[in-house]
């Protein structure tokens, strides 16, 4: 028997729409905007930082390097314009479960959770990861 009290879709429990516009993020889009990210961090880390590889003789980004400009876009870029770039691009926005400003430490210990990758892995059934529910936020589209 279905459980009456169980959301009957994600966002639901947080008062947000079903579809269309503050509705919660879909996977697809998440999926492409932290690959955005990652791209453009990975093409300063080449830029910027790159180094020659011992043995290959090819040239790399540093990968540590390249973490730290992920790291400044997410905590840079999410109180100023609502999310990182590339979830900009895709159309989402990061905001506070219950509306306002993200402030500055969110940011901090969203992205910090995230470098561990498993809390991002881990959703609700409000399709936020564990570095969101820390965080007190929501992934929405625009």
């Amino acid at each position: 028997m279905p459980d009456a009290t169980a959301p009957s879709y994600p966002g639901a429990r947080l008062g947000l729409p079903e579809n269309g516009p503050t509705s919660v993020a879909r996977f697809g889009r998440r999926v492409a905007a932290l690959a955005i990210d990652l791209a453009t961090a990975g093409l300063i880390g080449y830029a910027f930082f790159h180094s020659t590889a011992p043995v290959t003789g090819v040239i790399v980004a540093d990968p540590v390097a390249t973490n730290i400009v992920f790291a400044i876009v997410q905590i840079v870029f999410i109180p100023t314009i609502g999310g990182s770039p590339g979830h900009r691009l895709v159309g989402l926005r990061l905001m506070r479960v219950h509306g306002g400003w993200v402030g500055l430490w969110r940011p901090l210990v969203r992205t910090a959770l995230l470098f561990l990758i498993v809390p991002a892995l881990i959703w609700d059934a409000d399709r936020r990861g564990l570095h969101d529910k820390a965080a007190g936020t929501v992934l929405i589209r625009v």
